[in-house]
C-alpha cells in the first residue's frame, strides 16, 4: 500500500522509546522525512535518529520539553527551515500519573496537565498555521484506557480530554484539509521485550486477549496519516485486541 508520505514530514514527540521510537522507524520506512524531540533522553533519541537516516530519509533530533511554549516555537521553526515544515505531527509525549486522588499533590495535577494537554496544544498551535497554508495536515494524538475502563482521576482526565481535544481541532480545521484523530492504545508491550511477551493472556474471562505489540497502535497511525484516511476525523480508535468497547 502506497501510503503517500515519502517525503513528508513527521514530527513525533516522546519519539526516543517505546512508541515514539517504533513510530520513527516505521515512518521512516514509508520515506518521511522525521522531526523528532524527547525532554530528557537524547542519548536514546540520537540512536534513534542515526537509525532513520540509514533508511535514507533526513532527520531533525532536538531536545524540546512540549510544556515549554517557547521551546516548541523553536523546535518547529527548525523543522520549517531544515524540511520545509511539519505535514504530520504524532503527539506521543506522555506523563503517567498514576497517584490516588488524595495522595496527589498540587505539583502532579498541573504537571500531568502541562504534558499531556498543554503539550500538543503547543505543537498543534505551531505546525497547523503551514498545514492551513498548504491545505494538507494530520494531527494524530494518544489517549488511553482510562477513559473508558476508569482510571485514577487524573490520568483519565487528561486522556478523556484528549479526546475532545482532537475532535475541536477536527470540527475547526477539516475545511482546510487537516484530519485530527485520536488512538488509545490498550495494554503495550515494551517494543525491546521478548515477543513472548505479547502472548500472555491478560484477562481470564478473554482468552484471545494479551499485549499488544507495539506495531500495532503504529501501523493505524501509518494508516491515519496517509492519504486513505482524508475522510477519516475526529475520531478515536481503541487499540486494545477487544478488550474493551467505545
Amino acid at each position: 500500500m502506497d501510503t503517500g508520505l515519502k517525503g513528508k514530514t513527521v514530527l513525533i514527540t516522546g519519539a526516543s522509546r517505546n512508541m515514539g521510537r517504533v513510530a520513527a522507524m516505521m515512518f521512516a520506512r514509508e520515506g518521511a522525512n522525521l522531526a523528532l524531540c524527547t525532554s530528557t533522553k537524547m542519548d536514546e533519541l540520537n540512536r534513534v535518529a542515526e537509525q532513520a537516516r540509514a533508511l535514507g530519509v533526513t532527520v531533525m533530533a532536538e531536545r524540546c520539553d512540549v510544556t515549554d511554549g517557547e521551546a516548541v516555537a523553536d523546535f518547529v521553526g527548525k523543522a520549517r527551515t531544515k524540511l520545509g515544515g511539519v505535514d504530520v505531527a504524532v503527539n506521543i509525549a506522555g506523563n503517567r500519573a498514576e497517584d490516588k486522588f488524595l495522595d496527589q499533590s498540587i505539583e502532579s495535577w498541573h504537571r500531568n496537565i502541562a504534558v499531556n494537554l498543554t503539550g500538543p496544544f503547543n505543537i498543534c498551535r505551531n505546525v497547523i498555521p503551514g498545514m492551513v497554508e498548504r491545505r494538507w495536515g494530520r494531527i494524530i494524538n494518544i489517549s488511553g484506557v482510562s477513559p473508558y475502563i476508569g482510571g485514577p482521576a487524573s490520568k483519565t482526565m487528561v486522556k478523556l480530554g484528549i479526546v475532545g481535544f482532537t475532535r475541536g481541532l477536527a470540527h475547526e480545521f477539516g475545511q482546510h484539509n487537516i484530519t485530527a484523530n485520536c488512538i488509545g492504545p490498550g495494554v503495550i508491550a515494551r517494543f525491546d521485550l521478548d515477543p513472548g511477551e505479547t502472548d500472555k493472556p491478560l484477562h481470564a474471562t478473554k482468552p484471545g486477549s494479551r499485549k499488544g505489540k507495539t506495531e500495532e497502535p503504529v501501523s493505524l497511525m501509518l494508516y491515519l496519516a496517509s492519504e486513505y484516511a482524508a475522510f477519516i476525523s475526529g475520531q478515536c480508535y481503541l487499540v486494545n485486541g477487544g478488550v474493551y468497547f467505545q
